[in-house]
């Protein structure tokens, strides 16, 4: 390794063991950088050659091993924290446009044969209001995860912690929509037959939910070190 690149090496070491927003990783690595460059003038000014200066920083700064989980706490904190502002705005945003789009091709629901059970209104009322209480919930974890970043609690947990909130928040809204479906094709399996505008919004809303759980995961992964 010839000694005008230690730096360099080690920088790319870092950067191969790194997961994450390509913003924030680019941002650790050129602070990472910066901070190698700045301590290795300093040991040239103290007398150490090109490549001893460069070594005795990379030295200085830590192993790749250990850096590393340091910054990948980061990049998983703020990946979390963009998944859980996603889930904030896409779900809500996405319920109302399905309602939206209910009430122009449908309008008002024709009441069932005979009123419909007591089991079957809890769901529903369950699915309506599913899109906020998870908005809800993300907005509460974005700010007990700004109030815990002040404290001892670790980066990494609090990744982690934002990748299980957005877990459940998805997995929440998946179950309010499947299970209104399924008691709704159990009562009327004809109320199922939507125009088709109606169910791509249906379409479109669960693959919402897919991308969202997709995030969530990646939630989770970024923040395992």
């Amino acid at each position: 390794m010839a000694g005008a690149g230690v730096i360099d090496d080690y920088v790319t070491a870092l950067d191969r063991r790194l997961r994450g927003p390509a913003p924030v990783k680019g941002d650790l690595l050129a602070e990472a950088r910066d901070s190698l460059h700045d301590a290795a003038a300093a040991h040239r000014e103290g007398g150490l050659t090109e490549e001893a200066a460069q070594r005795r920083a990379v030295a200085e700064f830590g192993p790749v091993g250990t850096i590393a989980r340091e910054y990948q706490g980061v990049l998983g904190l703020a990946y979390g924290a963009r998944t859980l502002r996603s889930v904030m705005v896409v779900l809500p945003l996405a319920y109302v446009m399905w309602e939206l789009n209910r009430k122009f091709w449908i309008g008002a629901w024709a009441d069932f044969d005979a009123p419909p059970p007591d089991w079957y209104l809890t769901i529903a009322r369950f699915n309506d209001t599913s899109a906020w209480l998870v908005a809800g919930a993300a907005v509460l974890a974005l700010l007990i995860g700004r109030r815990l970043a002040r404290t001892a609690v670790s980066t990494t947990t609090l990744a982690r912690l934002a990748g299980v909130v957005a877990a459940g928040a998805v997995g929440v809204s998946v179950l309010g929509n499947v299970a209104i479906l399924a008691a709704t094709a159990y009562l009327d399996a004809s109320r199922l037959l939507l125009t088709p505008p109606v169910a791509a919004a249906t379409v479109l809303s669960f693959a919402i939910a897919l991308r969202l759980a997709v995030l969530a995961r990646r939630c989770l992964v970024f923040s395992s070190v």
